[in-house]
């Protein structure tokens, strides 16, 4: 012991990051996954250069740690590498010499710790973005162009990460604006460019769904100042579940006239700012601020290594917030029925959840309604392939571009949902994380592939009569398929107005096609209030009364 304790004194770092790494990987081969790796999973089964929801850099990380191991490991061993590399850079970046107070400090932060495991994008931006600062001193320290070339290089990374990173990139410009004035700038700002080129040019030929989704689809509600509170509350929390208000208040104390701690202190202001506003427009997941955790760290370790009294209070409350985070990790890795049944939570019954789903399908293969986490998560614990069937009254998702619904076509299929529960053929299912209940569809067909895009930035009921509208749609020689009233194979298609999540009217209308062009029209009238609405457009599946979603949400006006 007193070998290992000499070792410890000599060596701190060594045994810091090694124990770090250590329990990471055991915590990441022990912890089933939550609904949102699963989805991530099944994006690595079709790596591509873009997806509905996210950059690929989630899917190649996972791609090439499962190539290691099949299981919960492979999904987030490098997220447990890079979470170690991110605090490991973060460390070269203090802009004071005090490494117990570091340690102390990273400790401190549950967030590092247990959401360092996950296999989410916020995960390698986190790394990007220390990267990134990193880069970026060396750039100040020696513009040259190797090091032009390694920012544009950093910056591609960290938005092939998440869409997020363009604030980093943002406030950091903004800090120092004679960079608009310094060639090896622009380089490097060409060079992240011409790197992110391709994702662009997959947004592009895919009708842009991410910023269709974030700016059209996704439901705003009203403002509830609940929204702000929860906010504020939630990067409290996340800064460290009891420090996290001194950091906070600490990095905000911290005064500096150096250009790269000014981009530090822009860049955490500016994140955090920027969120505390999108709060008028909805709720704000806690998780999308991570990246402003490398500068806040960085600002208050130097703030407080400067501070005599208030720096006290990191070493009396790490204690008890390790005893909390330990508590975590054990009740993470075990499966104690008498805790886990008393949180609805993501990471615990989810093999005998599948397990029992498979027995009921009998062999069949599962189709799931309105969820992207369930098809994913019974893929990745049954090895069964899986589809998400994405109806007018859900949302758009990655099962929209997979070509995983051609397989599906004609089989006979094993459907599950709470929605068919009340069918005469329903199959009750029993399972540890609730009960549900599947059908079996016979001649199972949908059409989510089909996409419809109006060429109008919004729809009009006029006088209760809709105004018709061109549109494309995709591909072309599919619409005429299934859109020709003439055509054997031809399908019911509605148009579903909704008011916020309530359905308001579902009508029938007519496609046409001529010279090339589409055009949507509906004859009949159309009773609704004024008003501002969203419409969907859908095709009928095989499944009476479920419509597949098959356009971005649309903006339409009610005017008498």
């Amino acid at each position: 012991m007193s070998s290992i304790a000499r070792s410890v004194r000599q060596h701190p770092s060594i045994w810091f990051y090694s124990c770090w790494l250590l329990v990471n990987l055991v915590q990441a081969a022990g912890t089933e996954l939550l609904n949102d790796e699963a989805y991530y999973w099944v994006y690595s089964k079709y790596l591509d250069w873009g997806y509905f929801d996210h950059p690929p850099m989630i899917a190649v990380l996972i791609k090439l740690g499962y190539s290691i191991f099949h299981n919960e490991l492979g999904v987030r061993l490098f997220m447990a590498l890079m979470n170690t590399a991110t605090i490991f850079i973060i460390q070269k970046l203090l802009l004071r010499d005090n490494e117990r107070l570091f340690f102390a400090i990273v400790l401190s932060m549950g967030v590092l710790q247990i959401g360092g495991i996950l296999a989410v994008p916020d995960i390698p931006l986190a790394f990007f973005t220390a990267l990134f600062f990193w880069q970026y001193k060396r750039f100040l320290q020696n513009t040259d162009l190797l090091q032009s070339v390694l920012l544009g290089v950093v910056m591609a990374l960290m938005l092939y990460s998440k869409y997020h990173g363009i604030l980093i990139i943002f406030f950091t410009f903004i800090s120092n604006r004679k960079l608009a004035l310094q060639w090896p700038a622009w380089l490097a700002a060409i060079i992240g460019a011409l790197l992110f080129s391709p994702h662009l040019w997959w947004q592009f030929t895919h009708d842009f769904p991410s910023v269709q989704y974030h700016l059209k689809e996704r439901n705003a509600p009203s403002y509830q100042f609940a929204f702000t509170l929860e906010y504020i509350g939630g990067q409290i929390l996340l800064a460290g579940p009891l420090i996290g208000w001194l950091l906070l208040y600490a990095a905000g104390k911290f005064r500096t006239s150096d250009p790269f701690a000014r981009a530090l202190k822009w860049s955490m202001a500016g994140f955090y700012g920027f969120f505390l506003v999108s709060t008028l427009k909805g709720r704000v997941e806690a998780n999308w601020t991570v990246p402003a955790l490398v500068p806040l760290i960085i600002l208050a370790h130097a703030w407080l290594s400067d501070s005599g009294i208030l720096v006290r209070w990191v070493y009396r409350l790490m204690s008890p917030t390790i005893l909390i985070i330990v508590i975590v990790r054990i009740y993470m890795l075990t499966d104690i029925s008498f805790f886990t049944s008393r949180f609805n939570d993501e990471m615990h019954h989810n093999r005998s959840w599948a397990a029992a789903i498979r027995e009921k399908a009998n062999g069949l293969p599962v189709v799931f309604l309105n969820s992207y986490q369930r098809p994913s998560k019974y893929w990745f614990y049954t090895c069964d392939a899986s589809f998400g069937l994405n109806t007018t009254m859900y949302r758009r998702n990655n099962y929209n571009f997979w070509p995983i619904e051609e397989k599906f076509q004609g089989r006979q299929v094993f459907v599950v949902d709470n929605l068919v529960a009340n069918e005469v053929r329903s199959i009750p299912i029993i399972t540890d994380r609730g009960n549900t209940a599947g059908i079996v569809a016979e001649h199972f067909e949908s059409h989510s592939a089909l996409r419809f895009q109006s060429a109008l930035p919004s729809l009009e009921i006029e006088n209760e009569k809709l105004v018709p509208f061109p549109l494309t749609i995709y591909p072309d020689t599919l619409g005429q398929a299934l859109l020709n009233p003439s055509s054997p194979g031809h399908v019911t298609a509605v148009l579903d107005i909704f008011m916020g999540d309530s359905l308001m009217a579902r009508v029938e209308p007519e496609f046409t096609r001529t010279g090339g062009q589409w055009e949507c029209s509906f004859s009949k009238k159309i009773a609704l209030e004024n008003g501002s609405y969203r419409a969907k457009i859908g095709l009928a599946s095989s499944l009476p009364g479920f419509f597949s979603q098959n356009s971005a949400s649309l903006p339409i006006k009610v005017i008498k």
